[in-house]
């Protein structure tokens, strides 16, 4: 029930050894903190989206672009998801024709679902095609915001994106107000 009492230096237990730390103290397994991982990129913890679901006003515009036009918030995503076989254009006329038949929702959790997988990101809160059914906007915006968090300028497409990756061209980081000299 109870630990067994570790003996020390002098044989007593409760004592403490000449080196000043204690003797036969069991060893356990290191686990690292998720945070401070090798495989964590830029403070990301693997398998989690950057923001969440509902954090559509993290990104004021793009939550006002999405909400009164999705079509060009998906076009972007589509484009950056399928890695440029899908033209930005192409992709948001597509769902515009859908968005009319309501079943936009079915097409883009498609490409969250390939997010998903580019990624490793986890299936959450619930499956893909229920977000987009029930969240569209919402789960529209935090998919953008994911690739603009990975370092995507979402602007420019995919083709601009790699050739300024080619030539070690990156966004700058965003500064908030806390953060001044």
């Amino acid at each position: 029930m109870y630990p067994p009492t570790h003996h020390y230096a002098d044989g007593h237990p409760g004592s403490i050894a000449a080196t000043g730390l204690p003797e036969n103290i069991p060893k356990q397994p290191y686990v690292p903190h998720p945070l401070l991982s090798p495989h964590v990129v830029a403070g990301r913890v693997p398998g989690r989206w950057s923001t969440g679901l509902c954090h559509c006003c993290d990104d004021p515009a793009n939550c006002f672009i999405t909400w009164f036009c999705p079509c060009i918030t998906f076009g972007q995503i589509a484009e950056i998801a399928s890695k440029g076989s899908s033209p930005c254009a192409e992709s948001g006329m597509k769902y515009a024709l859908l968005l009319v038949t309501g079943f936009a929702c079915l097409y883009s959790c498609f490409y969250r679902s390939k997010l998903r997988s580019q990624y490793d990101l986890e299936e959450s809160p619930c499956v893909d095609c229920l977000v987009h059914f029930c969240c569209e906007t919402c789960a529209l915006c935090q998919e953008y915001r994911e690739l603009r968090e990975r370092g995507f300028d979402m602007g420019i497409g995919w083709e601009a994106n790699m050739d300024r990756r080619q030539r070690g061209v990156t966004v700058a980081p965003i500064i908030t107000s806390g953060m001044r000299r």
